[in-house]
C-alpha cells in the first residue's frame, strides 16, 4: 500500500489573503503532494490548511510553508480569539495508508530538527511525538500562548524539544510551533442564538471530556472548589474525546461552540450536535445550526445522516448523496456559508 500522509497546518492569519497564498503556494511546489482545503476565519484570524502526499514529500512541503509563514506573520501583532503561540501554530501529522505511528514520528522529529536548525524557531512536540507525558496534551504544549513564551522558554520543564531554547527577537516576531503526531481530528463548531461568549464556554465544559471546575452551588459564579493542593477540582464533561471551548465570533454575531472531535468513533459531529442541543436548551438558549473548519472524513458524515434518519423514521437505503445531504440540513452544515461536499469531504477531493 503507497504510504500516504495528511498534514493540517494552522496559520495565524485569517483575514490578509495574499498571505495566506504566498504560503500555500510554497506546499503545492513540491512534487507528490496535493493542496485538499484552505479555511480562513477572520475572527479567530487563523487560516487551516489541508494536504496529503508521500511522508517525504508532505515534510518538505510543511517546511516550505512553515518558513513562509515565519517570514511573512509577525505574531508581535498578532490578535484574534482562538488560542495560539506561533505564526505557524500547529504542525500535525496524520496517518492516511501504509504509514505505522511510530515511523511517522521519527518523521515529525526530523522535521522539528530541521525548523529548529534552519529557522530558527522553537518546537514543542505533542502527541504521539511527545517527548514525555505532559507534552502530549496540546493545550499543555501551547499554555500561556505567544506572550508567555519569555516565561515558558526559562522553565527547564518546558526547554523545546528543538529550535532556541532562549527567548529572543526572532522568536517574539515568529512564536513557537507545535509539531505532533494525531489521529484524524474534526474541528467542528455549534452555533447558538446568543452573543455571550461566557454561557458558550459554560456549555462548552458541561461537554467536553474536562468538564468544568467544580463551584460553590453548582453556578458559574460559585467560589471554585479546590483540593488539598489548591488546584480546581473538575466535573467531568459529558462526551469523553472532545475537547472544547466557547467564543463570540463577531464575524456571524453569534457565539459559538469550538470543539475538537480526537476519535470520531466514540464522539463525532452528531453526538456533540445533540449534547449541545440538550445543554443549550437547559441553560435557557437554542442552537442554530453548527459550522465544520477543514475537512471530514465521508463516514462521520454519512453516521450522521442516517442518525437522522433513523430519528425522524424516514428510510435509510438511498443513494449516498441524499444521505449527505441529510446530515448537512439536519446539522445545519449550510447556516453561516454554503457547504459543498466536494469541497469539504475528503474521499470526494482525494478522486479529483
Amino acid at each position: 500500500m503507497k504510504q500516504l500522509i495528511e498534514c493540517v497546518p494552522n496559520f495565524s492569519e485569517g483575514s490578509n489573503m495574499h498571505i495566506i497564498k504566498q504560503i500555500t503556494d510554497e506546499i503545492v511546489s513540491v512534487k507528490n503532494v496535493r493542496l485538499l482545503n484552505v479555511d480562513s476565519g477572520k475572527a479567530a484570524n487563523r487560516t487551516v490548511v489541508t494536504f496529503v502526499g508521500t511522508p517525504a514529500a508532505v515534510c518538505e512541503a510543511a517546511f516550505r510553508a512553515v518558513k513562509m509563514a515565519s517570514q511573512l506573520i509577525d505574531m508581535r501583532k498578532h490578535k484574534g480569539e482562538h488560542p495560539r503561540f506561533g505564526a505557524t501554530d500547529v504542525l500535525p501529522l496524520i496517518p492516511v495508508s501504509g504509514i505505522a505511528i511510530d515511523e511517522l514520528v521519527e518523521y515529525a522529529h526530523r522535521l522539528g530538527e530541521r525548523i529548529g536548525a534552519e529557522l530558527n524557531i522553537p518546537v514543542y512536540c505533542y502527541e504521539f511525538a511527545a517527548s514525555n507525558q505532559k507534552r502530549q496534551n496540546l493545550a499543555n504544549c501551547r499554555s500561556g500562548e505567544c506572550e508567555g513564551l519569555p516565561r515558558k522558554m526559562t522553565d527547564p520543564e518546558w526547554k523545546p524539544d528543538f529550535g532556541p531554547v532562549d527567548y529572543h527577537e526572532s522568536v517574539a516576531k515568529t512564536g513557537a510551533i507545535a509539531l505532533g503526531v494525531r489521529n484524524f481530528l474534526i474541528a467542528y463548531n455549534v452555533n447558538l442564538n446568543t452573543t455571550s461568549a461566557k454561557l458558550a464556554g459554560f456549555i462548552a465544559s458541561e461537554i467536553r471530556e474536562k468538564g468544568r471546575v467544580k463551584r460553590v452551588g453548582n453556578t458559574s459564579s460559585g467560589e471554585i472548589i479546590t483540593d488539598k493542593y489548591g488546584k480546581p477540582v473538575y466535573e467531568p464533561g459529558m462526551l469523553k474525546t472532545v475537547k472544547g471551548i466557547g467564543w463570540y465570533i463577531e464575524e456571524y454575531g453569534i457565539a459559538q461552540l469550538s470543539f475538537n472531535l480526537t476519535n470520531i468513533g466514540i464522539a463525532s459531529m452528531h453526538h456533540v450536535y445533540e449534547a449541545t442541543c440538550r445543554r443549550a436548551e437547559a441553560n435557557g438558549v437554542r442552537v442554530t445550526g453548527s459550522e465544520l473548519v477543514g475537512m471530514v472524513p465521508l463516514k462521520a458524515i454519512l453516521d450522521a445522516g442516517k442518525y437522522y434518519l433513523e430519528k425522524q423514521h424516514l428510510p435509510t437505503d438511498i443513494s449516498e448523496d441524499e444521505i449527505v445531504n441529510a446530515a448537512i440540513k439536519f446539522l445545519g452544515l449550510d447556516q453561516l456559508a454554503p457547504f459543498d461536499p466536494k469541497k469539504k469531504i475528503i474521499e470526494y477531493r482525494m478522486v479529483e
